[in-house]
């Protein structure tokens, strides 16, 4: 029996994602210079990736 094209490991999966998580977002953002140390993770601003 096969597996389900779904129950794909993680890992296996090359498709770009459109939507960040959480702290994707903060690394980016520490990255570009635009986050403050201490700073909340909510009402992130939008960010392209």
């Amino acid at each position: 029996m096969s597996q389900h094209s779904s129950l794909k490991a993680a890992s296996k999966i090359t498709v770009k994602r459109n939507v960040l998580k959480r702290f994707e977002r903060v690394d980016l953002l520490r990255g570009r210079g635009k986050w403050k140390e201490g700073a909340r993770g909510y009402g992130l601003p939008k960010t392209k990736v």
